[in-house]
């Protein structure tokens, strides 16, 4: 599933702005060749080995884990210093000089603060979006690309914060005791809009979206949507390799914005069954509801950090008032107060929220197993993810209480190995969503 975790807990109330590319797998080896599986036959019953990383990849995932650790730093300290400097007090002022509107004080403000958070973290996101990934041979993508892509999210987050940013603010003025449970039940509205929009509306603005060219293989991907009991499939073929060689497909959407989807690279790097595989896998989140389910285990985790962040603000601003220059949760100066404690919350509950996620993937992982029957294939489909994408198949724990959202690797090639039910005569879990039983 595309990282739907990064949509919905980068989301502060309906206050901060929805993330606009998901987090994907960043994938090529360093000299741009190919990937070749383990040497055995397609369908074959024999064990595929986990192959040990890489020095590259090891070099990778122990400097992401440092990143991570800056980011998240970065992510508490720039809030800070607008709070503590008085700089939030002070956009909010000149907001109110230049209106008597509440609601245009409530975007001019937002408009200012995302630009000026953008600037601050622009060489961060250089570094890590552009110089890092090319350094280690991940990503193809121009210079120019790369900061059109930046100019897009931020004018999109700009927009949607806008539209959406007075809602909470307006609960404040009017409920101050109970905002927190209106803004966190308004969580599920607002993101069953986003889901619904997103493939039509944002994903387009930031790559060509177009008919699968191989039209042999769209039609058994559509013979297996068929399979999986999903009416009116469509089937888009995206040109993700003028950004990355990295290999992706999913689906998303709602009713007429369901979409199948696969990036060209998934399309050029794996085989016939091992795509599938990664097919019958994205299938089985839409056809077991993960979407639904992670968006209210996140309503329901945003609801319950909005209700902690309720009792503690209060006495945070009656301290540091003269600092903060505002005097009371609803005035808009209060969004890095709100960012701050939402990300310092986060850190509590994001080891629940990945295992949550991790689950849900599993499940898929055990879909796209019962759908295809097709051990070999799915396992060499995530030894090629590992090898492209210089992955570590069995990482510490860092990364898998803090970073993973998948299982690991490791596992998962470990789990289609042994995954067999129908060999040993034994009920599959999800055959009664099957219409067409082997």
């Amino acid at each position: 599933m595309r990282s739907t975790i990064f949509l919905l807990l980068l989301v502060v109330a309906v206050a901060v702005m929805v993330p606009i590319a998901a987090a994907q797998s960043d994938a090529i080896r360093s000299d741009g060749s190919a990937i070749t599986a383990p040497d055995n036959a397609a369908g074959s019953s024999d064990r595929v080995e986990v192959p040990e990383p890489s020095a590259k990849a090891l070099e990778y995932y122990r400097s992401g884990n440092v990143l991570w650790v800056v980011d998240a730093v970065w992510g508490l300290l720039v809030p800070a210093v607008f709070l503590f400097a008085g700089f939030s007090g002070r956009i909010q002022a000149w907001a109110e000089r230049r209106t008597r509107r509440w609601i245009l004080v409530v975007v001019l403000y937002f408009v200012a603060f995302s630009a000026i958070t953008f600037v601050l973290g622009l060489p961060m996101a250089y570094y890590e979006g552009f110089v890092r990934q090319h350094a280690y041979g991940l990503s193809n993508q121009t210079l120019t690309k790369w900061a059109n892509d930046q100019i897009r999210s931020l004018a999109v987050g700009v927009v949607i914060g806008a539209l959406f940013l007075w809602v909470p603010y307006l609960l404040l003025r009017k409920s101050p005791r109970r905002w927190w449970l209106y803004t966190g039940l308004l969580m599920v509205p607002f993101l069953v809009f986003v889901v619904l929009v997103q493939p039509v509306w944002i994903d387009p603005l930031f790559n060509r979206f177009g008919p699968m060219k191989n039209k042999d293989l769209e039609t058994k991907i559509l013979a297996l949507a068929d399979r999986a009991g999903i009416d009116d499939g469509r089937v888009f073929e995206v040109a993700k390799s003028e950004d990355t060689n990295a290999v992706n497909a999913y689906v998303n959407g709602f009713g007429a914005t369901k979409r199948i989807v696969l990036w060209d690279t998934a399309i050029a790097k794996l085989d016939e069954r091992e795509l599938l595989f990664v097919m019958g896998h994205e299938m089985g989140h839409y056809v077991l509801g993960h979407v639904w389910q992670l968006i209210l285990f996140f309503s329901a985790v945003v609801l319950v950090t909005l209700y902690v962040i309720h009792r503690t603000a209060g006495w945070l601003i009656a301290r540091y008032r003269d600092r903060f220059r505002f005097g009371q949760l609803a005035d808009v100066a209060s969004l890095p107060l709100l960012i701050l404690l939402f990300s310092v919350y986060s850190l509590v509950v994001t080891p629940g929220a990945l295992a949550f996620s991790r689950h849900l993937e599993h499940e898929a992982d055990r879909f796209g197993l019962e759908i295809t029957h097709d051990n070999h294939s799915a396992a060499t489909a995530f030894v090629k993810l590992q090898q492209e994408n210089l992955g570590v198949p069995r990482p510490g724990w860092l990364y898998r209480t803090f970073r993973s959202d998948h299982p690991v690797l490791g596992e998962r090639v470990d789990f289609c190995n042994d995954y067999r039910p129908w060999e040993r005569g034994e009920p599959l879990v999800y055959s009664g969503l099957f219409r067409d039983i082997r």
